[in-house]
């Protein structure tokens, strides 16, 4: 993992402004005390549920997308770390362990890489690259029996979280096997064929190494979703989904009630809950929509998964407050704030 940046207590006083009769979430997060023995100072943090980012852009530009995934992280830790720390709400609960930066690989490809083409099969070949170094930290944490939270980046990163959760909760004993479930609020599958790994294909890749056990999707858009990978889902028993329509256009159901379904889904193993931004309507994100979801929607989908499932991980990516493209939205990591603090404060329950 060497791409990994530990934080300090410093690191995390520095973005935290201290206001005198208040405690602010910063003042309370725990640290790493040791880098070289990282999981031994993991396991002997009293902290249940453990924070990283994963801010890159490399597997949504594999995708052909918009780059800027990478620039919803330090605006997180901005509003994150300056939220109250109070009787609702305990810095104390949470261990700020650091993040990835992957800038190296992506530079190194954005000055040798020559065309369009050469670019994206050098980007998917450093997915892989992110997959091991994702895969190898969150396999650590899970077998701990902590809960990873995950702040990315693309959504190339369920992949390695699926994988990485799989493998320590049966190190840990808690499966009986190396599969996990999975719960996905998304505009879109992320189900695209395995041609080689990016942000369209994460759990696909995962289905197909074994390590996925049940998929459900929320909210998907009928307009985008691929005609083949409807086909693979509808005829897989292990695989559900409710599209954006018929919970709001058709109303078969309504989103509480979708909810339930996907938790009922999969509530006999642990699930990793998923969370993609561009679900949310007009969030910044690689694909922005003009019709999707609230922020209270997103809220009510995280306070519930998050008492009706074994949470294995938590994930919420695809954001961004600033695309490739020049468009711009501070308020992103404001909205991510809110989301893992509504996950603590229900799961804690």
């Amino acid at each position: 993992m060497k791409h990994l940046k530990v934080y300090s207590k410093q690191d995390i006083l520095s973005l935290t402004k201290i206001r005198r009769f208040e405690t602010k979430a910063g003042e309370r997060l725990h640290t790493i005390k040791e880098v070289s023995q990282l999981e031994e100072s993991i396991d002997q943090s009293p902290a249940k549920y453990v924070l990283i980012g994963v801010p890159e852009e490399i597997g949504v530009k594999a995708n052909h997308g918009n780059g800027g995934t990478e620039t919803a992280w330090l605006p997180f830790l901005q509003s994150f770390f300056n939220v109250q720390s109070n009787d609702f709400f305990s810095g104390d609960d949470v261990l700020m362990l650091g993040h990835f930066d992957f800038g190296d690989m992506k530079w190194l490809i954005d000055n040798n890489a020559h065309g369009q083409e050469e670019k994206i099969d050098a980007y998917r070949h450093a997915v892989i690259t992110i997959d091991d170094e994702v895969e190898s930290l969150v396999k650590i944490i899970t077998s701990l029996n902590k809960i990873p939270i995950v702040i990315g980046g693309g959504h190339n990163n369920a992949y390695p979280l699926i994988k990485g959760s799989a493998k320590g909760l049966h190190k840990a004993g808690k499966i009986p096997m190396a599969q996990i479930n999975a719960i996905n609020l998304d505009a879109h599958t992320d189900y695209r064929p395995s041609e080689g790994r990016h942000s369209g294909n994460g759990f696909r890749y995962a289905d197909e190494d074994g390590y996925l056990q049940k998929y459900c999707a929320i909210g998907i858009h009928e307009n985008y979703l691929p005609q083949n990978v409807w086909l693979d889902i509808v005829n897989n028993p292990f695989m559900d989904f409710v599209t954006y329509e018929d919970i709001f256009i058709h109303e078969k159901r309504n989103f509480i009630q979708a909810i339930a379904h996907a938790t009922g889904f999969t509530d006999d193993n642990y699930t990793g809950i998923e969370i993609d931004l561009d679900s949310i309507e007009y969030v910044l994100s690689s694909a922005a929509t003009p019709s999707g979801i609230s922020p209270l929607h997103a809220r009510q989908f995280i306070n519930f998964a998050a008492t009706d499932s074994k949470v294995a991980y938590v994930h919420i990516c695809e954001g961004a407050t600033q695309l490739s493209d020049g468009r711009k939205d501070e308020s992103t990591g404001k909205l991510i704030s809110y989301l893992v603090t509504d996950f603590i404060k229900a799961h804690k329950q």
